[in-house]
């Protein structure tokens, strides 16, 4: 897997390096000539997909899923004219390619995973500094979650026979949708990486004496796996999969540890972005319609996501080159409304070094360096990004869920910025805008688990 797209340490430089873009380039431009086989959103009116099922047809593509409540195809086609035919279309509001790359032939008969080999760990819980950062081991004291919050991991996937994890995971609502189709098949949410599973552990490891204790350590966790094998890329059909299904199957907060893929930025002035930008929109929307608050990693490039500039990292697909964004290019899910986008904190609830950063564009932080946390196969081992810090705000959130059942996910986002504790700019770095109470490095502050369960 290439752990440079997901929101892990080893990312934390991607944008920091790169040419100048040309001045008379338009934002975010690209061209996509289909060689192979390739993948398009075809949006229409939500509900009213038929008409443009058949233009997708009479033009020699075909139609590989299709989510008629929100108005969103996923079609395939070797013609590198399909989608300037089909946008003219009767029903046809959009069509855009979603990746610069050939769809994989394991599309149409995915694998799954192979199970990993189980150890049981043999070392006690210990007392780790993240959870203690954001008063977790207080929390878990009061409150350490209800079965009847489900938290969904959209990731790489999940170790479901974890030591850690299997009293807590629900493989009735687990799934794959890798490639952009919905795979319900026993086992398809299996990982193809660790990081799933990372961030599985963090939210919601048992309290069962040994290994360690997820920040939620009674809550239920599902799996839908969204990166594909072996490329670990998170295309945006796969990233409206997994939104529906969240929705559909009543989960109420998704953790979203990665950006889709393959633009860093997705800019509407390109016919192909602008699809992509509608048809993750329309599913993070009904996600949350149904009751399910997201939570996404700000992302790992020291970035201001207030001022773009430049983007030399898309597409991750096929060939990165420099190109001019505005602030109108959006990071899918994170900059979507209604989420709640997540920096990291290092040990002394500093920025760190690599988490992105803006005004207004920054909810709430938490640990991100050397976090240790759950991996396949039954171990541990650390790892750093707003990836580690996402999971540690979904398990408040989770608590906070647990606390209030009936909150939506507006109130949810309300009591996270109340609970959490102010962090204010440091006087030597002037990046840091704003107040001690809500600023572009922290938002409204640190997470505090033992604040959120308070009676």
């Amino acid at each position: 897997m290439r752990a440079r797209r997901l929101a892990t340490f080893t990312a934390a430089f991607a944008i920091a390096v790169g040419g100048t873009a040309t001045a008379a380039a338009e934002p975010g431009a690209t061209q996509t000539a289909a060689a192979g086989n390739r993948a398009y959103f075809v949006i229409t009116e939500p509900g009213d997909t038929a008409a443009a099922k058949d233009a997708i047809t009479s033009h020699g593509g075909a139609v590989f899923a299709s989510y008629d409540a929100i108005g969103v195809i996923v079609a395939h086609s070797s013609d590198g004219g399909f989608a300037d035919a089909v946008r003219t279309a009767q029903g046809v509001q959009q069509v855009g390619a979603t990746r610069t790359s050939d769809v994989p032939a394991a599309a149409d008969h995915p694998a799954i995973p192979p199970a990993p080999s189980e150890t049981t760990p043999t070392d006690a819980e210990t007392r780790r500094p993240d959870m203690t950062q954001i008063g977790a081991d207080k929390a878990w004291k009061v409150n350490q979650g209800s079965k009847s919050v489900t938290v969904g991991i959209l990731d790489t996937g999940v170790d479901d026979q974890h030591y850690d994890l299997k009293a807590n995971f629900d493989a009735s609502r687990s799934a794959s949708c890798a490639y952009g189709k919905l795979d319900t098949r026993a086992g398809s949410w299996r990982p193809v990486a660790s990081h799933g599973t990372h961030v599985a552990g963090t939210i919601a490891a048992a309290k069962n004496g040994k290994g360690m204790i997820g920040v939620a350590p009674n809550v239920t966790i599902a799996a839908v796996r969204v990166a594909e094998d072996p490329s670990g890329l998170f295309f945006p059909e796969n990233t409206v999969c997994a939104f529906v299904f969240a929705a559909d199957h009543h989960f109420r907060i998704t953790n979203n540890s990665y950006y889709t893929d393959p633009w860093l930025f997705n800019c509407p002035s390109d016919p192909d972005q602008a699809a992509i930008l509608t048809g993750v929109r329309r599913a993070a929307d009904y996600a949350e319609h149904h009751g399910v608050l997201t939570v996404a990693a700000a992302g790992n490039e020291n970035y201001d996501l207030a001022h773009k500039s430049t983007d030399p990292s898309s597409p991750d697909d096929s060939t990165p080159a420099d190109r001019p964004v505005t602030n109108d290019c959006l990071s899918l899910p994170t900059e979507l409304p209604g989420v709640v986008r997540v920096a990291a904190l290092n040990s002394s609830n500093g920025k760190s070094s690599y988490s992105n950063y803006g005004t207004g564009l920054i909810d709430v932080a938490a640990p991100g360096d050397n976090v240790y946390s759950t991996v396949p196969g039954g171990g541990y081992g650390q790892m750093s990004g707003t990836s580690m810090a996402t999971p540690h705000v979904v398990g408040v959130a989770a608590l906070l869920a647990s606390v209030h059942p009936d909150a939506t996910p507006d109130q949810l986002r309300a009591y996270l910025a109340e609970q959490a504790d102010d962090l204010a700019c440091p006087a030597d770095d002037a990046r840091c805008t704003g107040s001690r109470r809500d600023n572009s490095f922290f938002g409204e502050g640190r997470v505090d688990a033992a604040q959120a369960v308070r009676p």
